[in-house]
């Protein structure tokens, strides 16, 4: 069914296109209607209006909290066209048809976003009278055209220059959009609210996230996938991130970026490169400059880092970035890279290049979100690290040297990062074994040493759990293992020690697990 339009109600915050699109409805015939600083756009542009308080016979008023919630402009909405009562009301009291609603609202989010905002001000940034407006023209689709974004205005003067209105499909996924659009608003400010208040784990909760981009498939071909990211977000990570070069990213792409920029987030004092593969860290490492940090990664594992992705800490340089192109990589996801690196790194047509900008800000309070079916798990995000590791308890009979606790300081950073149960091989600057995602503790720990491609004598080992047996010590004692960092807390922690003195091993408890599922 084609609607043709005669009216339209306008009132925007977002202007962009505005005055444009106002112009095409009047030269088309549609009266337009409009408040506020919309109004006086419109005006300045040369475009007859006919103002708020004019249609309704009731001006603005309480600072402009009360201007469009009235039976004028509702009844115009939301009266059905083809009912008889309905029109038998709207002439008994003069109401006339409103056809086209276009509104988005108030900034909010951008409110909230300001340096040193009063709560005042954000309050009066939620908006009232423009949801109500959308919803009333979105429910009402069969007659109404609702337009919340400036990106339909050209859509919608194509289809009336096409048909002389509107259809009923353009309508409905109009309506669509618009639903979307408030639910989206109305989340923002719930989760405003929850933060205010402190409320972790509200009685229902709504997850705000936009459209990014949509995915060639998910994590296989045959599956649907697009990427959203939250609002509010300004941690440094890939929700924020900027492609620079490179093919479109894949859905297993941005977990694994994800993974990357997690844990270089962790390493802040000194130049850090990791090595990711299926979201697992199969190389990570330190050094006095990136370049070193990197020849060290890629020692842990070469063989799993081809077609891996990398995440450095530092600005990715000439020297650095010469030795990543010789071989073959996914993506290299940094703060930034140097004039020299990108023009280096572009000579490879695929390889994606993400710029996350500065990781030394505020981690967002946000919670981790895990999906099963039918229902979504909540967490607080693991952001566990320790100032002082040399404070930890040792409840072995040999203390470890000052070396092997700025290796288990390393370790257990790594540790974190591991899909359990994860053991972690390393000395002080590199990961050298990594055993992850395995059903028991001592296989992680064989595997480790079998993945080993230099020697573990004189290494030390993290676990991000606690071990249910003394194996996986003997394990790392038939390795050259001198030092151990687990969470302690089993039933068999005293066997555990044992073994760690029978075999000479310094050990450190925690008393934090890092469980990654």
């Amino acid at each position: 069914m084609i609607v043709k339009p005669e009216r339209a109600l306008i009132s925007v915050s977002k202007k962009e296109g505005v005055a444009e699109f106002a112009k095409e409805l009047a030269a088309r015939g549609v009266e337009i209607i409009s408040t506020g600083g919309t109004a006086k756009l419109l005006k300045e542009s040369g475009i007859k209006i006919t103002e708020i308080g004019e249609f309704t016979g009731f001006p603005e008023m309480l600072d402009g909290r009360v201007k469009t919630l009235h039976p004028r402009v509702h009844g115009g909405i939301l009266n059905v066209r083809d009912d008889a009562e309905h029109q038998k009301t709207m002439k008994e009291h003069g109401l006339k048809n409103i056809d086209i609603v276009a509104v988005n609202l108030y900034p909010f989010e951008e409110t909230v976003c300001k340096a040193g905002v009063s709560l005042d001000e954000i309050i009066e940034n939620i908006d009232i009278g423009g949801p109500s407006m959308v919803r009333s023209a979105a429910k009402n689709h069969k007659f109404v055209t609702i337009i919340v974004d400036g990106a339909d205005y050209k859509r919608v003067i194509a289809e009336m220059d096409a048909s002389g209105g509107t259809s009923l499909e353009t309508r409905r996924d109009l309506a669509r959009k618009a639903y979307g659009h408030t639910a989206l608003y109305d989340s923002i400010i719930a989760g405003f609210f929850n933060n205010l208040l402190g409320v972790k784990f509200p009685d229902e909760y709504t997850l705000p996230a936009r459209k990014k981009q949509g995915m060639r498939y998910g994590e296989n071909p045959h599956q649907d996938s697009a990427f959203y990211v939250q609002p509010l977000i300004k941690e440094a990570g890939v929700s924020t991130g900027v492609q620079l070069h490179g093919k479109e990213l894949s859905f297993n792409n941005i977990v694994d970026i994800n993974a990357a920029a997690e844990i270089i987030k962790d390493f802040c004092g000194e130049p850090v490169i990791t090595i990711i593969k299926h979201t697992n860290p199969c190389g990570t490492a330190t050094g006095a400059t990136l370049l070193e940090a990197y020849g060290r990664a890629l020692e842990c594992d070469p063989v799993s880092a081809f077609g891996g992705i990398v995440g450095a800490n530092r600005e990715v340089d000439k020297a650095t970035a010469e030795k990543l192109a010789e071989l073959f990589l996914e993506v290299i996801v940094a703060p930034s890279f140097s004039k020299e690196a990108k023009e280096i790194l572009e000579q490879k047509k695929n390889l994606r290049l993400i710029e996350i900008g500065d990781l030394s800000g505020a981690r967002d309070n946000e919670l981790d979100v895990k999906k099963v079916t039918g229902g979504v798990l909540l967490q607080d995000r693991d952001l566990h690290s320790f100032d002082d590791i040399a404070a930890l308890p040792s409840p072995s009979k040999r203390k470890p040297t000052e070396g092997e606790l700025k290796a288990m300081a390393f370790a257990w950073k790594v540790a974190k990062h591991v899909k359990s149960n994860a053991i972690i091989y390393a000395n002080e600057y590199q990961s050298i074994g990594v055993g992850a995602g395995q059903m028991s503790r001592v296989d992680s720990a064989k595997i480790a040493a079998f993945k080993a491609k230099k020697p573990l004598e004189g290494c030390v080992m993290a676990s991000d759990a606690f071990f249910p047996f003394r194996d996986s010590v003997d394990q790392a004692a038939e390795q050259g293992i001198t030092a151990i960092i687990s969470p302690g807390g089993s039933i068999r922690d005293e066997e555990v020690i044992q073994a760690a003195d029978e075999h000479g091993i310094a050990m450190i408890f925690t008393g934090i697990r890092h469980f990654k599922h």
